[in-house]
């Protein structure tokens, strides 16, 4: 948890938002279903044991995607849905998403009012009791399903209380987190496979050639049929074969020709594959229309993942800007793919701006991206003490990364506007690194998630 995720446009809220973080003095994060945060449940009525039926999503890139493709077909198809992410861009309204809409500042106010008058300054920590509060908001709200990302992990998260899913789905892994799940990508991913239950069908969504040469896909095959459930993997169950303006879902005697979604980057076409896998395993209880999975595609909406910000933000001629919440090492390797068709397209050089929080890896991030960029710029995240500092970054990158052109810049503002300044040639600019920054942009150029 970070300064970011208390700011508030409501300065009551924000000041609440505030007095959550405090139950745990700032301490450090705590994983598993501790007493304190059994209690919070318990007075709150237990609300995690009357929801609607679930959806649990862990992994380490992709969740997101994934739950917004789910929201986006179910929606089509007419079901009301409920959805828990984190963390969010802009407010903290955006976790929590009842029948479709981010859950209003009195709703909000009210449930956070009364899970601090139940907790009685008990020891939570700010995860544990914003999830006891959406639990207890999606138990006093009706809707037909709830999409839920995992937050940390998946054996240990609060989230995984939940103890009979509809559906698991295990998006991609990767390193991130390596100080709370591992060093390893098999030791990472026996953690995220943690929210495998008995007997619930499991869908493993596409992974890295390392993760494979990793045994992740065994590793996680192995834990499914330990606990007798049914397995729905990308490349042996599910393929998503693509064909330029179109891809194929294919599963058993089903194949059903698709439009790309409505998110950018080539990888997108596997998290939308692995929704569909799991929405043929409940087709069932929740049937969806080929139809509104068509339609679905295409109105998917998750922003601050490859978003093109050129019309929200003025340039000069022929300039573009981009904004990605990419902030590890896979990340970076998608951004490098997305570079390398980028180039294939048009000819326009690439300069990055980059911010990172301190326990993340610049270094490395650079490193992989380094053969696809002209530049890269690092900035501060504004008002994010737990960020590097731009010119910390600077030295890094001059220490360790001697063929990068690097800079520090006071700003964002200040970044853009030196870049094209400095560069006659009309190029492309990816702002990178974090998801506070991303939603920092979003805030600066008006564009609401």
């Amino acid at each position: 948890m970070y300064a970011s995720d208390l700011k508030h446009s409501s300065p009551a809220l924000e000041e609440k938002l505030a007095r959550l973080y405090a139950l745990n003095s700032g301490g450090p994060i705590a994983l598993g279903f501790r007493k304190q945060y059994l209690d919070l449940l318990q007075a709150l009525g237990n609300p995690h044991e009357n929801l609607p039926p679930i959806i649990h999503i862990a992994g380490t890139n992709g969740k997101g995607s994934i739950v917004a493709t789910l929201r986006a077909i179910l929606a089509e198809e007419g079901y009301k849905v409920h959805a828990y992410t984190s963390p969010h861009l802009c407010a903290f309204n955006e976790r929590i998403v009842l029948a479709g809409k981010n859950i209003t500042d009195d709703f909000l106010e009210s449930l956070i009012d009364e899970a601090l008058e139940k907790n009685a300054g008990g020891d939570v920590t700010f995860f544990e009791i914003t999830t006891a509060i959406a639990f207890a908001a999606f138990a006093r709200t009706p809707a037909d399903i709830l999409l839920m990302e995992v937050g940390l992990g998946g054996r240990m998260d609060c989230t995984n209380i939940i103890e009979q899913p509809l559906v698991s789905i295990i998006s991609s892994i990767g390193y991130d987190h390596m100080e709370f799940l591992g060093d390893t990508l098999p030791e990472i991913a026996a953690e995220k496979g943690g929210i495998i239950k008995p007997g619930v069908p499991v869908v493993i969504s596409a992974q890295s050639k390392e993760s494979h040469e990793a045994g992740v896909v065994d590793l996680l095959s192995d834990m499914a049929r330990e606990q007798g459930a049914p397995l729905s993997r990308q490349g042996a169950e599910w393929f998503t074969p693509d064909h330029g303006d179109v891809f194929k879902f294919v599963h058993k005697d089903v194949e059903i020709t698709l439009p790309h979604p409505n998110l950018q980057g080539a990888h997108q076409v596997f998290n939308s594959g692995a929704a569909i896998a799991a929405l043929k395993i409940i087709e069932d209880q929740f049937p969806v229309s080929e139809g509104s999975i068509k339609k679905g595609l295409k109105k998917i909406k998750w922003p601050g993942r490859l978003h093109d910000l050129t019309k929200h933000c003025t340039l000069p001629k022929n300039w573009e800007l981009w904004l990605d919440g990419g902030h590890n090492e896979d990340a970076a390797r998608i951004l490098a793919f997305q570079a390398v068709e980028w180039t294939d397209g048009d000819a326009k050089p690439l300069h990055m701006i980059l911010g990172m929080m301190n326990r993340k890896d610049p270094v490395a991030f650079v490193r992989i991206l380094q053969k696809s960029i002209e530049s890269v710029t690092f900035v501060d995240i504004p008002g994010e003490p737990q960020s590097f500092k731009a010119k910390d970054m600077e030295l890094l990158a001059e220490k360790n990364l001697p063929d990068v052109t690097a800079y520090a810049a006071v700003n964002l503002e200040t970044a853009i506007r030196t870049l094209t300044a400095a560069n006659n040639v009309p190029g492309r600019i990816l702002i990178a690194g974090s998801l506070y920054l991303a939603g920092h942009v979003l805030k600066s150029v008006n564009v609401q998630p």
